[in-house]
């Protein structure tokens, strides 16, 4: 970092990304810091500048040091930030701490303490932001945790009957009820917590009877608009309920159903030509629903259908160190590993990684624009246009 970008950076004082400090701070004020940035999105600490940006300069002999212990002692797991410091004025030198995102969530201080970044603060994280971060990390999945007030009535006993016949080949009716039991839990179809057995989320998404039920942040609010923004006129609004399998086919109907369809004169016949592939719909809406965050309880899948393009919004953050940039080259991880599993066994998806590469491709050849594939917030969200903006 040069001189004049850091000067910039302190002008423009601090952000989600930036943190100003003395180095006479407390080490435990420090490593709070540290945690919140490594449990978000990264950011870089400037010691010698105070709240205001008045440049100060350092004053420890042994800063490097000092902060090097901090990170790999009062930080758990151990954080490996980037050390630089910068001569600004005669005298004065302003050390720049790179935190990067932390790949191991969640951190803590050593203390047990969980922090985020929000804003220009930090603040300790809530239930609901813990598991997410262990989610995110890979340590714990969702859709294998218990639905509490839930038991087997709450399940498709046809549904999973078929499920094993057609894919192990053994019928469930024909088993004792313990066994057949039993291979509900084995499954995660189904978890026991202090000898009382409950559906699993995933159980309840894959092979529940009424999964939003108990589960009301399942399903896709669907909305078509006459133009192309939110505020344009509504056309059409539905809430999409069911297993995911049974939402996915139902919204991706109602995508084709809303999407106009050009077509071409060839010879004496007229041949139909969607603006968006039906591979492509149902790919970005199986994504979507295998994808989420389904520990976010308060937010739907949203998808809308502009008159110039489609637009799916998931909640949750890409999982891991999974990027938007590395998800076009076909790199994937799974934040619900029991979704994927049952339905890749569906024939829904594969785990090769080919479709978000596949989506690109084929929007390129049908309409000759690239997706958009963004992290917004807490939000992942896909564009598909079809129509180039003037």
């Amino acid at each position: 970092m040069t001189k004049l970008e850091l000067l910039e950076i302190i002008t423009n004082g601090e952000n989600s990304a930036v943190e100003f400090k003395r180095d006479t701070v407390k080490n435990t004020d420090l490593a709070e810091e540290i945690v919140a940035f490594s449990n978000t999105e990264g950011g870089m600490i400037l010691l010698g500048v105070e709240d205001d940006g008045q440049i100060i300069g350092t004053t420890r002999a042994d800063i490097e040091e000092w902060l090097m212990n901090i990170c790999s002692q009062s930080v758990i797991p151990a954080v490996i930030p980037h050390f630089e410091r910068i001569r600004v004025d005669e005298g004065k030198c302003v050390v720049v701490l790179r935190v990067p995102k932390g790949v191991n969530k969640p951190y803590q201080t050593s203390s047990g303490r969980f922090y985020i970044r929000v804003g220009t603060t930090k603040r300790l994280v809530s239930k609901e932001e813990l598991a997410r971060l262990f989610q995110m990390s890979g340590l714990v999945h969702f859709d294998t945790s218990p639905v509490y007030n839930t038991s087997k009535k709450d399940l498709n006993m046809n549904k999973i009957r078929k499920y094993y016949l057609d894919f192990n080949q053994f019928d469930l009716d024909e088993m004792l009820p313990d066994d057949a039991e039993r291979i509900l839990l084995n499954s995660d179809i189904m978890t026991e917590v202090e000898g009382v057995k409950y559906c699993t989320v995933g159980g309840l998404l894959i092979f529940g009877k009424n999964p939003e039920k108990h589960l009301p942040q399942s399903g896709v609010s669907f909305a078509v608009y006459d133009g192309n923004e939110i505020s344009s006129k509504l056309l059409d609004k539905k809430n999409v309920e069911g297993t995911i399998d049974e939402v996915v086919d139902t919204t991706s109907r109602l995508i084709k159903t809303s999407l106009r369809v050009p077509s071409d004169i060839k010879g004496l016949k007229r041949e139909d030509k969607p603006v968006i592939p039906d591979v492509v719909i149902r790919e970005v809406l199986v994504n979507a629903v295998v994808h989420r965050n389904y520990s976010i309880s308060g937010s739907k899948i949203r998808v809308f259908v502009f008159v110039d393009r489609l637009e799916i919004i998931s909640p949750g953050r890409l999982p891991n160190t999974v990027t938007v940039e590395k998800m076009k080259t076909g790199v994937s991880f799974s934040r619900n590993p029991f979704l994927m599993k049952y339905m890749e066994n569906f024939r829904y998806v594969d785990r090769l990684g080919r479709g978000v590469p596949m989506v690109i491709s084929e929007m390129k050849k049908s309409v000759g624009i690239e997706p958009v594939f963004e992290e917004r917030g807490e939000e992942f969200y896909v564009s598909l246009q079809f129509e180039r903006i003037n």
